[in-house]
């Protein structure tokens, strides 16, 4: 019985330090302009209807790389969750525009309500035979993201945000889940 037990943590110590592995990993390849398209990843929209902390940190690391990289055009991506009075989208491109950002750059996509969806209706929105992006999202958030973007038939290079402290367990641990999740049913 102990033996049964003792098998059953290492089991599960060792699944947990491979999803710890794959969401570090997640953070590379890092961009470098060399992309013409960005795609920002919604999250969470406040009440008020300003971003998350989780969302603002996107979009902070965004704002100097698209100031660095003129080229580059960007696309906003996150529908409207019921408790949320705007699209994600249309909060993102609102902050971008207020720090600068040319609306010109920024193509929304304002339906996807998951981060399959995300991929999926923005890889609609790119030029046709496109295939390289830049995706920007929280670090814990960017490996799931990337694979679910190479199944897409994308490559990308990432822009890791920070994960807000107040909330780093709580999202890494959903997001494990979700990594499992997708690797079993694939999306």
């Amino acid at each position: 019985m102990k033996k049964w037990f003792i098998g059953i943590i290492v089991l599960n110590v060792a699944v947990i330090g491979l999803l710890w592995a794959c969401i570090v990993s997640g953070t590379k390849p890092v961009a470098t302009g060399q992309t013409a398209y960005m795609i920002i990843l919604g999250a969470k929209v406040k009440a008020s209807g300003e971003p998350s902390l989780a969302l603002k940190e996107r979009l902070d690391v965004a704002v100097p790389y698209l100031k660095k990289y003129p080229h580059v055009q960007v696309i906003v991506s996150g529908g409207r969750g019921d408790d949320e009075p705007i699209s994600e989208a249309a909060v993102m491109a609102r902050y971008l525009v207020a720090q600068g950002i040319a609306a010109s750059r920024i193509t929304t996509e304002a339906q996807s309500m998951s981060t399959t969806e995300n991929i999926r209706y923005s890889k609609k929105l790119l030029p046709k035979n496109t295939t390289e992006v830049t995706l920007v999202s929280n670090d814990f958030h960017l490996y799931r993201a990337t694979y679910l973007a190479k199944k897409a038939g994308l490559t990308a290079t990432v822009l890791a945000a920070r994960t807000p402290q107040s909330v780093t367990l709580q999202l890494h641990i959903r997001e494990m889940a979700a990594i499992v999740k997708t690797w079993l049913v694939g999306h």
